[in-house]
């Protein structure tokens, strides 16, 4: 049998595939681990990796020869993306059964304009032909807040006196994601104004004020009632609904069960009849309405007093079903609550107070059922980031779908 596209990128075959696409580039591997993987069975497997390469360093001026710095690399590799392997930079290798694209950190061949964010000299004219002089007057200090491997990234630009965000994102998916923050921004929302964007899919936007709920809910700051929560998604302008529909986490479910299972068959039946269970459920419940589409705490922003400031990633905004948005709160909460080092109890009560909140406002069953599907999709992460013993965590996870399938409102 041949090797899974999994274990090709994951195993000790993905020893040969780094070091030969280092050696191209004039280094040596020295090691290497995986950071996140990123497979989706049947179709495409992309990982991140954390490398340590060694390279060649010149003599200083006036000296002879030449030393060696060894520099921590991210390096990239995906399998079943066409497209992947047809962009400048980025090596091919083939087997004759895999044809896997290689990669170093920014040459992302999914995402173009990376590089461009991830340049300083090419952010201060790109911000100043942008008009954003304010910040393009440079030394310009850049800082990755996120990364997805050929599917998005997050930088922060910043001077002494201003910053923006860079949200670089697929060329084809550039305009949507333009047109969903203006939309939302023109509505009165609070969320990241766009001051401008290129053809290869790269947006600059502004930052927001406050601090990321997150940190309240980690260190049990103030936070919002679950009536403030509602109030900021009754504000969705009815424009949402024109926006182009795509499923949400919970109606995805059979997907990630399957994702669970090809990382780890010993829990594929239960995480598929988990599946089953959520799929039945939701099955043709009610009309859509406008919804986020990826709500969780560290998407909303808060003040001091724990009001909401701001709401981040509007990249899913569009019809769909409220229940799934409040329900991907809760489910992140508790999701928290399974984090080694958080407060474990705490944080189950707190998404137990948000669900029972919410529960006057959406269908109980609905939200609880939706709640169990979004679980069911945190619990690809152990594995994904590669946690410490990750089928542990990943079962435990699972449980835990369970528990709020038989769960009810207090």
């Amino acid at each position: 049998m041949g090797t899974s596209n999994l274990e090709l990128l994951t195993g000790d075959d993905a020893t040969e595939l780094l070091a030969t696409a280092v050696s191209t580039a004039g280094g040596e591997l020295v090691d290497w681990a995986v950071r996140q993987v990123d497979h989706r069975p049947g179709r495409s497997t992309t990982v991140a990796y954390k490398a340590r390469v060694r390279w060649a360093v010149q003599g200083a001026a006036g000296t002879h020869g030449a030393g060696s710095q060894v520099r921590t690399e991210t390096l990239g590799a995906s399998l079943g993306r066409p497209g992947d392997q047809q962009v400048p930079g980025v090596l091919t290798l083939d087997d004759g059964e895999h044809e896997v694209a290689v990669w170093r950190f920014p040459g992302d061949p999914g995402l173009p304009a990376l590089a461009t964010a991830y340049d300083a000299d090419a952010v201060s004219t790109l911000l100043g032909d942008l008009g954003v002089p304010e910040v393009a007057r440079g030394p310009v200090t850049l800082r990755v807040r996120a990364y997805r491997p050929t599917r998005r990234a997050v930088i922060e630009a910043s001077t002494p006196g201003a910053r923006v965000f860079l949200k670089v994102v697929r060329p084809e998916k550039g305009d949507e994601l333009y047109t969903r923050h203006a939309l939302l921004a023109g509505a009165g929302l609070p969320v990241p104004k766009p001051l401008g964007r290129n053809a290869d899919g790269l947006l600059v936007i502004a930052p927001l004020t406050g601090e990321s709920m997150r940190h309240a809910v980690r260190d049990d700051g103030p936070l919002p009632p679950p009536g403030d929560v509602v109030d900021l998604l009754e504000r969705l302008p009815d424009g949402v609904m024109q926006l182009p529909y795509r499923a949400s986490w919970s109606e995805n479910a059979a997907h990630y069960a399957s994702v669970i299972g090809a990382a780890l068959p010993a829990e594929a039946d239960r995480a598929a009849q988990l599946a089953a269970v959520v799929a039945g459920r939701i099955a043709g419940q009610g009309p859509a309405e406008p919804t986020h589409g990826d709500l969780y705490e560290s998407q909303v922003m808060l003040g001091d007093d724990g009001r909401i400031t701001g709401l981040l990633d509007v990249d899913s905004a569009g019809p769909g079903r409220r229940a799934d948005d409040l329900a991907c709160l809760v489910a992140h909460v508790e999701t928290l609550s399974l984090l080694r080092g958080w407060d474990t109890e705490r944080l189950h009560d707190l998404a137990m107070r948000y669900a029972n909140g919410f529960a006057g406002v959406v269908d109980p069953a609905e939200l609880f059922t939706r709640t169990a599907g979004v679980l069911l999709s945190l619990a690809t992460g152990p594995h994904r980031v590669q946690e410490a013993d990750w089928p542990g965590q990943t079962s435990r996870r699972l449980d835990t779908v369970e528990s709020w399938l038989s769960a009810r409102p207090a």
